[in-house]
């Protein structure tokens, strides 16, 4: 498989940059995950190095060959896009097939047959093989869009927010069954989405992006624990970290003009803060400030409390087994070792 390296990309159009500066390392057989909001330039990127645009600035290298000026034939990736992209006249064989009768990669009959029945083995669609694609489900279409990367064996996947469209339990087998078989290829995967439960649960490592703009690169939990800036701790984590300005005094936070006071750790004096807290560190009952709760969402194995607190607005998990009821007072505190802090004018982090 391959290695693939953005140096320094800048993708113009017109007046508008949609990337600026993107330098990205995706290691040989990693499952790479780009996560941003609609209009980040995840979609941008992945076209860049599938070959299908061409950046304005910088470089776009695939196992370590400058492919910049390469046609998107000449660079051996295969795209999965969240549109299946099949021919629905065409059986789920003669689609399979399709991308293994190229002239410019010619394949034997022996072997495309041999190439389709393991792809169609692999993602548990041998039984659809006869049956035209315009007669399949959501979830069949998508592993046929899937079987169609696979069958010819490209360098680099490409998938461009591949589960969207699909139901919310479909999409979690299928992110399931997707990451099983990047681990069996031993593949380079790049998976966009904007969704960061596929991003934190597929994931080997993150690159979070911003308005065109690679703003953190980690693991899940390297990104779930110590977020760069406030985008990154409500991009990651759901629900996502509680963030308050306030200030500290004596060893205390002060939030909401003194409303809501907490005890904090090494934080500096005398500067506006934003004060960070991951759902999970907050805890409810014993000793703390009194929260109101508003809302309580069962979840199953775990309830998810929003709380009223000293004029702010705050998200805690709690276990099913702790009765919580809507309008009750609770006692509220945080783990203060957990709290992360930003700085209230530009938003980066100062320790975590």
């Amino acid at each position: 498989m391959a290695r693939i390296e953005l140096t320094g990309v800048t993708k113009r159009f017109g007046e508008v940059a949609a990337l600026s500066d993107i330098s990205l390392d995706v290691a040989d057989g990693q499952f790479f995950v780009l996560l941003g909001e609609t209009g980040a330039g995840k979609t941008t990127t992945l076209r860049l190095i599938a070959g299908l645009d061409r950046p304005s600035e910088g470089r776009v290298l695939i196992d370590g060959q400058d492919v910049t000026n390469w046609g998107a034939a000449e660079r051996d990736v295969a795209i999965v896009l969240q549109q299946y992209s099949l021919y629905p006249r065409y059986t789920v064989r003669q689609n399979l097939e399709f991308p293994l009768r190229s002239p410019i990669r010619p394949t034997s009959a022996a072997e495309i047959a041999e190439r389709v029945t393991r792809v169609a083995r692999t993602l548990r669609i041998e039984h659809l093989l006869d049956r035209k694609t315009d007669r399949l489900s959501g979830g069949e279409m998508q592993r046929v869009s899937i079987g169609r990367a696979i069958v010819r064996t490209p360098k680099v996947f490409l998938m461009d927010e591949p589960l969207s469209a699909l139901d919310a339990k479909l999409r979690e087998a299928l992110r399931a069954e997707l990451k099983d078989l990047q681990m069996t290829l031993g593949a380079t995967f790049l998976f966009v989405t904007h969704d960061q439960v596929e991003a934190m649960s597929m994931g080997d490592r993150i690159g979070v992006l911003n308005k065109g703009r690679l703003v953190q690169v980690g693991t899940p939990q390297e990104i779930y624990a110590n977020p760069v800036n406030t985008f990154v701790a409500r991009a990651v984590g759901s629900p996502a970290m509680n963030l308050m300005p306030g200030e500290v005094r004596d060893g205390r936070a002060i939030m909401g003009e003194g409303a809501l006071t907490l005890p904090v750790e090494g934080a500096p004096q005398g500067r506006p803060l934003i004060f960070g807290i991951r759902p999970e560190d907050l805890q409810l009952g014993g000793e703390g400030v009194a929260a109101r709760v508003s809302d309580v969402e069962n979840h199953g194995v775990e309830q998810i409390v929003t709380l009223e607190a000293g004029g702010h607005r705050l998200r805690a998990t709690a276990p099913v087994t702790q009765r919580l009821a809507v309008n009750e007072t609770v006692p509220m505190a945080w783990v203060p070792d957990k709290v992360v802090l930003f700085d209230a004018a530009t938003g980066r982090r100062l320790r975590a």
